[in-house]
């Protein structure tokens, strides 16, 4: 293990179970929903036709599951950062592991604001790596329940 990874898993053990904030809101378009209803080949009408959708019981179009999935990358790119980067020190790259856990508790209707929620869960030692596990939650403004509760795991790897 390097001398970077070393004290980089120090520095992050320390704020281990902390809250990393929350990122600013964005629409879910019906122009987003049908972009990604044309790369995923998945055109459910309940995604992409908002006259059959209104006979659903949520009334309207709503974006898919995955979708709110892959905007975790750039919500989480809005999250406002501590002003000390130090366990960034020495990082020669950051991998997306993947997830222990996705649930999508509650539909995202076209034209709703969502954003993400962070906390970091774990914090583990992974050779020259630290592999962190961050509970997402992307909220619906104005919803009961989140659209997204998700364990996602990151590389970050030290020289």
């Amino acid at each position: 293990m390097s001398e970077n990874a070393q004290k980089a898993f120090e520095i992050w053990k320390s704020v281990e179970g902390k809250e990393e904030g929350t990122g600013e809101w964005m629409v879910m378009t019906q122009e987003r929903i049908n972009q990604f209803a044309d790369v995923t080949e998945d055109h459910q009408f309940i995604h992409v036709d908002p006259e059959a959708a209104k006979a659903t019981p949520f009334g309207t179009t709503i974006a898919h599951g995955f979708l709110t999935l892959s905007m975790l990358t750039h919500l989480d790119s809005t999250t406002p950062r501590p002003s000390d980067m130090s366990r960034y020190e020495g990082v020669v790259m950051g991998i997306n592991y993947g997830f222990e856990k996705v649930r999508f508790p509650s539909p995202v209707k076209v034209d709703s604001r969502i954003r993400v929620h962070s906390l970091l869960a774990k914090v583990e030692l992974k050779g020259n790596a630290i592999q962190t596990t961050r509970t997402m939650t992307i909220e619906i403004e104005g919803g009961d329940k989140p659209a997204l509760v998700a364990d996602w795991l990151t590389r970050i790897v030290y020289a």
